[in-house]
């Protein structure tokens, strides 16, 4: 790699992402996305996302609603959650440590550090409050210190649950407090060997017996060999008294949202899939998850359709392999997930928010917004809609990138901007 100055990596780069894709227009989207034959070659498209300041520019919502920022200059804000007295739980914080293994992933790498915010990680729970009602939060305060990358988050009643990259923790919790009142709690271990993919997405079941956590895969696509993807690229299980996990799902390379559909009490996940197929595979998606089922990775994608860059393959796991339900489009980054409520509106009452953090790897950028999955009878139904946009300009500049997506069951949609430090608030004009 010494041969390889920044320089020459950018330019390489920069050389890519002149060519190919017509962003949106190309995207295979909904339960039936048509596929194109896969693309290979040295590099994957890139283009770097230009970070810009938002000053007097706020994201874009559909009529009748408001954004509003209620929370600046947080420190990579990534999940959040709405407690019961309306307080939110906002986790902050960068992990990994995966070495880089060629040079391709020394530019990839370079590339997307662009279009990232240079603010340190908290490793910490931020508490936001708004007393009085009037959608000012006057309060915000650290309600936890020095935790590894916190990610996932839950909550039960009395017991706060925290994903860090490395373990599953909570905090004993009395409504109205504003500060731990102790040490955090170990439930158990999580993978953490190598953390490509560190973030550890979680969710609780609706009888609070069960906290599921998703556990991204150690690579792309197994280029660091099956050894080390012990464990990863799964959804466990764990019992939130015993801290015992199972395996509740595999083949998911990275499960970066978990969510409970309301009717239905079904686990639903978003995924964001491989690289390097070109700039149009392969979709990330939205998905049930069902017990014991095996979703693809790394052996083949959307169903049966077969990587052949797994060696060796394994043609039993490919025809038992799960489609997934909904097509997100390819290289979206889908980071966020939450289910709606009817205060949202008759419009966006009954479906699934998805934040979409944005690609870097297609000539033409995807995701960089929110997006509404409307849902009929507990599954998908329609076309996504863009619900918040504005975050990346056609210019270019992007002034933030979402990643969790919480509704406040009072009428409003919290968004996580882990680009500007940002905390948003949407909601219906009254």
């Amino acid at each position: 790699m010494k041969r390889f100055s920044i320089v020459t990596c950018m330019s390489v780069a920069l050389l890519l992402s002149a060519c190919g894709g017509k962003g949106d227009e190309t995207q295979a989207r909904g339960p039936d996305p048509k596929l194109p034959e896969p693309q290979r070659g040295l590099l994957p498209n890139m283009k770097i996302a230009e970070p810009a300041a938002w000053g007097d520019q706020k994201p874009t919502v559909p009529d009748g609603y408001t954004i509003t920022a209620i929370a600046t200059d947080l420190k990579i804000p990534r999940q959040t959650l709405v407690l019961p007295n309306g307080d939110i739980i906002v986790a902050e914080g960068r992990g990994g440590n995966a070495a880089k293994l060629k040079p391709k992933d020394v530019i990839a790498g370079y590339i997307k550090a662009q279009g990232n915010t240079k603010v340190k990680g908290g490793n910490r729970l931020t508490l936001l409050r708004d007393a009085d009602g009037d959608g000012t939060y006057e309060m915000k305060t650290v309600f936890a210190e020095n935790l590894n990358a916190p990610y996932g988050l839950a909550f039960d009643g009395s017991k706060l649950y925290v994903a860090n990259q490395d373990e599953l923790v909570s905090f004993d919790y009395k409504e109205g407090q504003t500060k731990a009142s102790g040490p955090p709690v170990s439930i158990t271990q999580l993978p953490s060997e190598v953390n490509h993919h560190w973030t550890k997405s979680m969710t609780l079941s609706p009888d609070g017996r069960f906290l599921y956590v998703g556990i991204g895969s150690n690579s792309n696509i197994t280029e660091r060999g099956m050894e080390v993807e012990l464990d990863r690229a799964q959804v466990w299980q764990i019992d939130v008294k015993t801290g015992a996990h199972r395996v509740y799902a595999t083949g998911l390379r990275n499960p970066t949202a978990l969510a409970m559909q309301p009717e239905t009490g079904q686990l639903w996940v978003v995924v964001n899939e491989r690289d390097e197929l070109g700039p149009d595979l392969v979709p990330d998606y939205l998905t049930s998850v069902r017990e014991g089922a095996f979703y693809g990775w790394p052996y083949s994608y959307w169903g049966q359709n077969v990587d052949t860059r797994v060696k060796p393959q394994n043609p039993e796991k490919v025809a038992a392999a799960v489609k997934p339900d909904y097509g997100l489009g390819s290289h979206v980054a889908a980071l966020g997930l939450s289910f709606s409520q009817p205060s949202m509106g008759e419009k966006f009452a009954n479906g699934a928010f998805v934040g979409e953090h944005g690609s870097w790897n297609r000539p033409n950028p995807v995701g960089y917004k929110v997006i509404f999955v409307p849902f009929s009878n507990g599954r998908p139904a329609g076309e996504p809609i863009d619900f918040a946009t504005g975050f990346r300009d056609d210019d270019g500049k992007t002034r933030g990138r979402p990643v969790g997506v919480t509704v406040d069951p009072r009428g409003a949609l919290i968004i996580a901007d882990d680009l500007s430090n940002t905390v948003w608030r949407v909601t219906r004009n009254r």
